[in-house]
C-alpha cells in the first residue's frame, strides 16, 4: 500500500495529495484575460502537478471543471478535443460559480489513478 504525499502551497490545501493508487488534485488555473489561455494554463498547471508523481493527462479519471460563465462551455467542449485522444477523456462534471478572484474564468480540480506508481 502506497502512503499519503503532498504537493504543499503557502494556502491552506494542497495542491495535489496522492493516498494509495490516487492522486486528488486540488483547484489549478491559468493566468491571462481570455478564456482559452486560462483554460490552456489550468491545463498546463495540471500536467506539471501530475509530473510530481510520474503521470500525465492521460491518468485522469475524473475532472471537476468550474467556469465563470456558462457561454464558455462551447469552447471548453472542443479545448478538451486538444487534450484527450477521442475515447480517452476523463470523467467530468462541469458547472458554473462566481470565483474569490475576479479576473479567474476557469478552474479545473481532479483525480487520477496512479496504479502503484511510486515517487
Amino acid at each position: 500500500m502506497l502512503g499519503i504525499e503532498r504537493v504543499p502551497t503557502p494556502w491552506t490545501y494542497s495542491q495535489a495529495v496522492a493516498a494509495g493508487d490516487y492522486v486528488f488534485l486540488a483547484l489549478h488555473r491559468g493566468a491571462g484575460s481570455d478564456f482559452a489561455t486560462q483554460f490552456d494554463g489550468a491545463i498546463e498547471a495540471l500536467s506539471e502537478t501530475l509530473a510530481t508523481f510520474r503521470l500525465s493527462l492521460g491518468e485522469l479519471v475524473k475532472v471537476h471543471v468550474w467556469l465563470k460563465r456558462i457561454e464558455d462551455l462551447p469552447e471548453m467542449e472542443q479545448r478538451f478535443n486538444d487534450y484527450f485522444a477521442v475515447d480517452t477523456f476523463p470523467a467530468r462534471m462541469t458547472a458554473t460559480t462566481e470565483f474569490v478572484d475576479a479576473d479567474c474564468l476557469v478552474m479545473i480540480e481532479g483525480t487520477a489513478y496512479r496504479g502503484g506508481v511510486t515517487v
